[in-house]
């Protein structure tokens, strides 16, 4: 492909085109690999310091394996991760992590045998402008009344909040969110989409996996809509009206 034709690929595949402000991430033709298994086949996607997106798609379409490429939890990945200028792909998770990025993973991974707020103080601080402890709790009052409760005591909408509430601690300020509304009641999540939109008006850049396209489609700045390990399809939030029966179509809602 010759020079000119990229440049008019990029132009009409938003997913190659540079968003709107500063870039924070950019991920150039990402491949991941689980032993033999090639789940992921050349992702690309652009985000904008401040921007929230999503990533769509039925179960197994590469949406959580996106993440966990960028953390550094696959078996094998090739391609590029960029954050704020550095290469991610190569590196240890918690090398990642020290660069201000914050996992929440699907599974949570509270730890049973810590309190509330040992969880919540286990994680290192990375850099400055983390929230401070108070500032959590009442983001998250649930979490200072069962401050003192084991992580085994806690519902699962209070494991949620816990996930979320370790990485706001860490002054990370790219935000990677597996699944977060998961089996979780109507109440929980309504809490959950109030968090996230006050976190994106603070200027946090948030990266949220989602099945639930209700609860992401007012959220998102755009969204990315994957499938089989590949983007399908980019909706921007102006857009949503326009092409809201071609991605239930695509998503099976």
């Amino acid at each position: 492909m010759s020079a000119v034709d990229m440049t008019a690929q990029r132009r009409a595949d938003p997913a190659l085109s540079p968003p709107r402000g500063n870039e924070m991430l950019r991920i150039t033709d990402l491949h991941a690999f689980y032993g033999e298994s090639h789940v992921l086949h050349g992702i690309d996607l652009r985000v904008a310091e401040g921007e929230l997106i999503t990533l769509l798609g039925r179960n197994g379409a590469g949406r959580s394996t996106t993440l966990k490429s960028m953390m550094g939890l696959v078996g094998r990945a090739s391609g590029s991760v960029m954050f704020n200028g550095r290469e991610l792909i190569g590196m240890a998770p918690h090398q990642v992590a020290r660069l201000a990025v914050g996992f929440c993973p699907e599974e949570r991974g509270i730890f049973s045998g810590l309190t509330t707020e040992e969880n919540l103080l286990l994680p290192p601080v990375v850099r400055s402008g983390g929230m401070t402890i108070e500032e959590i709790y009442e983001l998250f009052p649930n979490l200072w009344e069962r401050r003192h409760s084991p992580g085994t005591r806690l519902s699962g909408g209070e494991q949620q909040m816990l996930a979320m509430a370790r990485i706001l601690r860490t002054g990370a300020r790219l935000l990677l969110l597996d699944e977060i509304t998961e089996g979780l009641a109507p109440v929980i999540v309504l809490k959950l989409g109030q968090v996230i939109r006050l976190l994106k008006s603070r200027g946090y850049t948030i990266v949220l996996v989602e099945q639930n396209f209700r609860f992401a489609a007012p959220l998102a700045d755009r969204h990315y809509v994957l499938e089989h390990g590949r983007v399908v399809a980019v909706v921007h939030k102006d857009e949503l009206a326009d092409k809201t029966e071609m991605l239930h179509e695509l998503l099976g809602v």
